[in-house]
Protein backbone atom coordinates (compact mmCIF):
# COMPACT_ATOMS: atom_id res chain seq x y z
CA UNK A 1 0.00 0.00 0.00
CA UNK A 2 2.98 2.08 1.10
CA UNK A 3 3.69 2.03 -2.65
CA UNK A 4 0.81 2.72 -4.05
CA UNK A 5 0.91 6.02 -2.24
CA UNK A 6 4.06 7.13 -3.51
CA UNK A 7 3.50 6.48 -7.22
CA UNK A 8 0.23 8.26 -6.73
CA UNK A 9 2.18 11.09 -4.31
CA UNK A 10 4.77 11.40 -7.65
CA UNK A 11 1.92 11.25 -9.86
CA UNK A 12 -0.03 14.07 -8.16
CA UNK A 13 2.86 16.38 -8.11
CA UNK A 14 3.98 15.33 -11.29
CA UNK A 15 0.44 15.71 -13.63
CA UNK A 16 0.39 19.05 -11.91
CA UNK A 17 3.25 20.51 -12.63
CA UNK A 18 3.27 19.27 -16.20
CA UNK A 19 0.09 21.40 -16.69
CA UNK A 20 1.71 24.54 -15.32
CA UNK A 21 4.54 24.13 -16.60
CA UNK A 22 2.90 23.75 -20.46
CA UNK A 23 0.33 26.58 -19.77
CA UNK A 24 3.92 28.80 -18.89
CA UNK A 25 5.11 27.89 -21.97
CA UNK A 26 2.68 28.45 -24.08
CA UNK A 27 1.88 32.09 -22.48
CA UNK A 28 6.06 32.52 -23.04
CA UNK A 29 6.07 31.21 -26.49
CA UNK A 30 2.73 31.39 -28.42
CA UNK A 31 3.16 29.18 -31.20
CA UNK A 32 1.36 25.96 -33.33
CA UNK A 33 4.41 24.19 -32.51
CA UNK A 34 4.09 22.46 -28.93
CA UNK A 35 7.22 23.90 -27.07
CA UNK A 36 5.43 23.03 -23.51
CA UNK A 37 5.18 19.67 -24.24
CA UNK A 38 8.94 19.39 -25.84
CA UNK A 39 9.95 21.22 -22.88
CA UNK A 40 8.47 19.10 -20.19
CA UNK A 41 9.82 16.00 -22.45
CA UNK A 42 13.59 17.18 -22.17
CA UNK A 43 13.80 17.88 -18.69
CA UNK A 44 12.19 14.78 -17.97
CA UNK A 45 14.27 13.11 -19.72
CA UNK A 46 17.31 14.38 -17.90
CA UNK A 47 15.73 14.12 -14.79
CA UNK A 48 15.26 10.82 -14.98
CA UNK A 49 18.33 10.04 -16.41
CA UNK A 50 20.41 12.09 -13.55
CA UNK A 51 18.39 10.38 -10.89
CA UNK A 52 18.38 6.76 -12.12
CA UNK A 53 22.24 6.30 -12.68
CA UNK A 54 22.75 8.96 -9.60
CA UNK A 55 20.56 6.68 -7.00
CA UNK A 56 22.37 3.59 -8.68
CA UNK A 57 25.84 4.40 -9.07
CA UNK A 58 26.68 7.34 -6.86
CA UNK A 59 24.43 6.89 -3.72
CA UNK A 60 22.46 4.17 -1.93
CA UNK A 61 18.89 5.89 -1.70
CA UNK A 62 15.88 4.58 -0.84
CA UNK A 63 13.74 2.57 -2.90
CA UNK A 64 11.22 4.39 -2.30
CA UNK A 65 12.47 7.40 -4.11
CA UNK A 66 13.00 5.66 -7.46
CA UNK A 67 9.01 4.66 -7.18
CA UNK A 68 7.71 8.09 -6.27
CA UNK A 69 10.41 9.52 -8.79
CA UNK A 70 10.49 7.68 -12.02
CA UNK A 71 7.31 5.74 -11.56
CA UNK A 72 4.83 8.15 -10.53
CA UNK A 73 6.49 11.79 -11.22
CA UNK A 74 8.28 11.21 -14.47
CA UNK A 75 5.47 8.91 -15.92
CA UNK A 76 2.90 11.70 -15.48
CA UNK A 77 5.19 14.92 -15.87
CA UNK A 78 6.53 13.62 -19.42
CA UNK A 79 3.95 13.63 -21.53
CA UNK A 80 4.81 11.08 -24.93
CA UNK A 81 1.15 10.52 -25.26
CA UNK A 82 0.75 14.19 -25.99
CA UNK A 83 3.76 14.18 -28.18
CA UNK A 84 2.50 11.53 -30.33
CA UNK A 85 -0.95 13.22 -30.11
CA UNK A 86 0.34 16.87 -31.18
CA UNK A 87 2.68 14.91 -33.67
CA UNK A 88 -0.18 13.49 -35.36
CA UNK A 89 -2.35 16.34 -34.98
CA UNK A 90 0.35 18.21 -37.08
CA UNK A 91 0.61 15.67 -39.49
CA UNK A 92 -3.12 15.51 -40.63
CA UNK A 93 -3.09 19.48 -40.81
CA UNK A 94 -0.62 18.81 -43.51
CA UNK A 95 2.26 20.64 -41.23
CA UNK A 96 4.72 18.23 -42.28
CA UNK A 97 7.60 19.82 -41.41
CA UNK A 98 6.52 21.15 -38.63
CA UNK A 99 5.38 17.42 -37.71
CA UNK A 100 8.85 16.03 -39.05
CA UNK A 101 10.45 18.54 -36.73
CA UNK A 102 8.57 17.47 -33.31
CA UNK A 103 9.65 14.03 -34.10
CA UNK A 104 12.92 14.59 -34.89
CA UNK A 105 13.86 17.25 -32.15
CA UNK A 106 12.00 15.45 -29.28
CA UNK A 107 13.75 12.26 -29.84
CA UNK A 108 16.98 12.98 -30.27
CA UNK A 109 17.20 16.10 -27.74
CA UNK A 110 15.50 13.93 -25.15
CA UNK A 111 17.86 11.29 -25.87
CA UNK A 112 20.63 13.56 -25.64
CA UNK A 113 19.34 14.89 -21.98
CA UNK A 114 19.05 11.55 -20.53
CA UNK A 115 22.64 10.74 -21.67
CA UNK A 116 23.48 14.58 -20.07
CA UNK A 117 21.56 13.50 -17.10
CA UNK A 118 23.66 10.50 -16.59
CA UNK A 119 27.00 11.74 -17.40
CA UNK A 120 26.30 14.84 -14.68
CA UNK A 121 24.97 11.82 -11.96
CA UNK A 122 28.48 9.84 -12.58
CA UNK A 123 30.15 13.20 -12.25
CA UNK A 124 29.13 14.22 -9.08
Amino acid sequence: MQTVLLISLGAIIGANLRYFVAQYVAKLIPSSFPFGTLIINISASFILGFFLIWTSERVLADPRWRVFLAVGFCATYSTYSSYAFETFALFEKGQFSLAALNFLVTNLVCFVAVALGAALARSV
